[in-house]
């Protein structure tokens, strides 16, 4: 199999090596940075803001992809069976600046970027409101009518006050760079990939494993017991991404088996490309090209030039098929649901004992008065 794309920039820092090195007393200042400011939240002297819905964060310590939007459109959907009118909120990363905070005539912005697209088309009706200010995107969730918010990537942000932290850990690049003779590397930015200290975990209210399924059982120990290390009673959920179907640009579905002993091209743009390849690989596809782009990446014409030729079948990230749906319009879409394999009571616990909204009592009280 070939992969065509430069290196990543997690494969250079695990390599290491001479100039790498010199970016460790930058990584010490950036962790110094973070540790102050998360010491000047948890006492008080930097303020937070609550709104007027529980807030539920999907967040990690790390840049790159753990799992979280797989995550965020469960915890949607475990609320909206719940009775709740959830929202998602997300910075709105690589989103043009003019589709990012609210609407001049009050209306609800269209969705932009990938994730906040890819959202959109699964969850049909839950609004997804994009801004940096969180605050403000938080309150305005709340005005459309919402009861909840599953605040998306937003483990530092701590200007929104929530009520439950989950942060996500892959568990093939725990701290953000792939596995070393049995270690997992914690290095800051820019020597590694963390966005804050390990011990940002304690703030959490669980942990989950995301691709549990990916990684040696050893391994899962070694991690868990690094984790309750640093937070001894934090629950640990594992979870894994199991392929649902294949979609292709039109929206229509096939089976899995489709690419039993198929030969396939991969192109993807996201933080762990190689679990997203292992995963193709084991649905019994053969993977003869693989062209790997950084997350988020803007696809270009020539980003795809040479892709299913010969009638080859060429598959993508959902995230990525929302970019590709014009410039490879053949490709299909693979599309990735989470599954709490250990631990989900607690998941279930957390979402039931959510405190109800004003609104939601409001309305109960209206309710219960109508038919009491």
């Amino acid at each position: 199999m070939t992969s065509v794309a430069p290196p990543r920039p997690e494969d250079r820092l695990a390599r290491g090596g001479a100039l790498i090195e010199l970016l460790r007393p930058f990584a010490w200042c950036f962790g110094l940075i973070a540790r102050t400011r998360n010491a000047a939240y948890d006492r008080g002297l930097l303020p937070s803001a609550r709104v007027d819905a529980p807030v539920i964060c999907v967040g990690n310590i790390t840049t790159g992809g753990t799992g979280k939007t797989p995550v965020v459109e469960a915890l949607t959907r475990a609320l909206v069976e719940r009775g709740r009118r959830p929202g998602v909120l997300s910075r709105g990363y690589r989103a043009p600046a003019a589709e990012r905070g609210p609407a001049p005539d009050g209306r609800t912005r269209r969705p932009a970027g990938d994730e906040a697209r890819m959202l959109a088309r699964s969850l049909p009706g839950v609004p997804l409101v994009q801004d940096p200010d969180r605050i403000r995107g938080a309150r305005e969730l709340v005005r459309l009518g919402c009861d909840a918010i599953v605040l998306d990537d937003g483990f530092q942000h701590r200007r929104l006050e929530r009520d439950a932290d989950l942060v996500l850990v892959d568990a093939t690049r725990p701290f953000g760079l792939p596995w070393v003779a049995g270690h997992a590397p914690e290095l800051m930015l820019p020597r590694g990939l963390l966005r804050e200290p390990p011990t940002g975990l304690r703030r959490a209210r669980a942990c989950i494993l995301t691709r549990t399924d990916q990684v040696e059982p050893e391994r899962l120990a070694i991690l868990e017991a690094r984790i309750h290390a640093l937070v001894p009673e934090l629950p640990i959920l594992h979870a894994i991404h199991r392929p649902l179907c294949l979609r292709d640009s039109g929206g229509q579905r096939f089976e899995l088996e489709r690419l039993i002993g198929t030969t396939v091209e991969l192109v993807s743009g996201i933080g762990n490309a190689g679990a997203f390849e292992a995963t193709v690989a084991g649905l019994g596809a053969r993977i003869v090209e693989h062209r790997r782009f950084g997350d988020h990446h803007d696809y270009q014409p020539q980003d795809v030039v040479g892709l299913g030729r010969g009638g080859r079948v060429v598959v993508t990230t959902a995230k990525d098929a929302v970019k590709l749906e014009t410039l490879l319009p053949a490709a299909f879409a693979l599309e990735i649901g989470v599954e709490f394999v250990r631990g989900a009571p607690v998941l279930e616990a957390l979402l039931d004992g959510l405190e109800p909204s004003a609104a939601r009592r409001r309305r109960d009280s209206l309710h219960e008065g109508l038919h009491g």
